[in-house]
């Protein structure tokens, strides 16, 4: 059981998806009724006061990023869900989405009322159909209610929602590739300057938020700023966060906590302890570009700025366990193979350092690697880290350049004793 507030998983029951009916008896779309009833600028302060940060794994405040948006501005505007969860460890927005998708919608809602943006797009990972079917049929009785269409609840506001099944690439989840892969392009990122917010979706301001960002906004606007930040047990964060719960834990489950909880409870008290009472080794507390955490971290706040102070992220909190048999060397290979073949080959630093990365990872977890091979991997993580076009590579460099601070030592037993020792 759960012990503290849940929030996004309050309607949340195994195996079942909560329709309209339900969502409303339960509170759902009288967020909206407020937001309707306040100026728009009055709803993105509410938001910006409440600290609300993106969930999608940068952590940007989102009321600030609302605030750069020219909601005023004459013209097509766009407003966009990023739902191309692909990265290894996270499935948070899959659980949210199965479970309740009204919350995506009403969020969404409230936001293109916010920012004046009319049209809406929900991008969703090609794999995720269960998901795309839910939420389709959750804008569908919405529309039906009247709080999606033409002059919602009488508001003379309109707010149209479509979704967009993606073709299927990590690189997707970058916001500018993905405004490129909504249009039918080739899903490369843009340069920026000039930001989404300026142009973006058909060459018009355009803002973009994560699934679990939109759809804590109908909490907000129901509870207020202060009671969101209430939620968190940091007292400089606000709210939950969903962990995805993951490796060698002998519960692997999404469960929602709040910021601020300590890596010992999420892996003792949630994930159950390290599976066949094993000790706790590593893990990647934030999906698999986040840099890895050792047992001197149990007792950290999993939270933004905690975790940066350290040397790693939150990102999208999907933790990721390794007991004290696991191969440090073999999972960052491992990891570095699935980033290098998701690059979109744009940039040199991406295309060809992540596969040199490979390489020697490979040389050195197949016994062929010398202390040079060690010395040109430190280098190609120099070479990359601030060079590449997007932020790919970047957050490819975080298991490698944790694995060569915190477990180099496992690299240097490879080469002396010509192979795996945990083999």
């Amino acid at each position: 059981m759960n012990k503290y507030p849940q929030v996004l998983f309050k309607n949340r029951r195994p195996g079942e998806t909560v329709l309209l009916p339900e969502y409303e008896k339960n509170g759902g779309y009288q967020s909206l009724r407020a937001a309707l009833q306040m100026s728009p600028a009055e709803v993105c302060e509410l938001v910006k006061g409440s600290g609300l940060r993106g969930r999608g794994g940068a952590g940007f405040p989102t009321g600030i990023k609302w605030s750069f948006f020219p909601a005023e501005q004459p013209g097509d505007k766009y407003l966009v869900c990023n739902g191309d969860e692909m990265e290894p460890g996270t499935y948070k927005d899959r659980q949210l989405l199965l479970a309740d998708p009204h919350q995506l919608v009403e969020g969404m809602a409230i936001a293109a009322y916010a920012l004046q943006t009319p049209i809406g797009y929900i991008f969703l990972r090609y794999a995720y159909e269960d998901c795309s079917q839910r939420v389709e049929r959750a804008i569908e009785e919405a529309t039906t209610a009247g709080y999606l269409g033409e002059n919602i609840l009488g508001s003379g506001s309109d707010v149209e929602l479509h979704v967009h099944r993606s073709a299927g690439r990590y690189i997707l989840g970058e916001e500018t590739s993905l405004l490129n892969g909504l249009e039918g392009r080739r899903p490369n990122p843009r340069s920026k300057p000039p930001f989404p917010a300026q142009r973006g979706l058909f060459g018009r301001p355009t803002n973009v938020n994560n699934v679990e960002t939109l759809a804590n906004v109908p909490h907000i606007l129901t509870n207020g700023a202060a009671w969101f930040h209430s939620l968190a047990l940091n007292p400089e964060s606000a709210g939950t966060k969903l962990f995805g719960l993951s490796g060698h834990l002998n519960r692997t489950e999404c469960f929602e906590l709040p910021l601020g909880i300590t890596l010992r409870e999420v892996v003792e008290d949630f994930g159950g302890g390290v599976r066949g009472g094993k000790k706790f080794k590593a893990c990647l507390p934030g999906g698999a570009s986040t840099p890895y955490l050792t047992a001197e971290h149990l007792d950290l706040m999993m939270d933004f700025d905690p975790l940066e102070a350290v040397g790693s992220r939150i990102g999208t909190a999907g933790v990721t366990v390794f007991d004290e048999n696991t191969c440090m060397v073999a999972v960052t290979r491992n990891l570095n193979q699935f980033f290098a073949r998701e690059s979109c080959g744009w940039c040199t630093p991406c295309r060809d350092g992540l596969a040199t990365i490979s390489w020697l990872l490979d040389l050195i977890e197949n016994g062929q690697a010398t202390e040079d091979h060690l010395a040109m991997l430190h280098d190609q993580v120099r070479n990359i880290k601030g060079r590449s076009f997007c932020a790919l590579a970047e957050g490819a460099m975080g298991p490698v350049e944790a694995l060569l601070r915190l477990f180099e030592d496992e690299i240097k037993d490879h080469i002396k004793q010509g192979g795996c020792p945990f083999s």
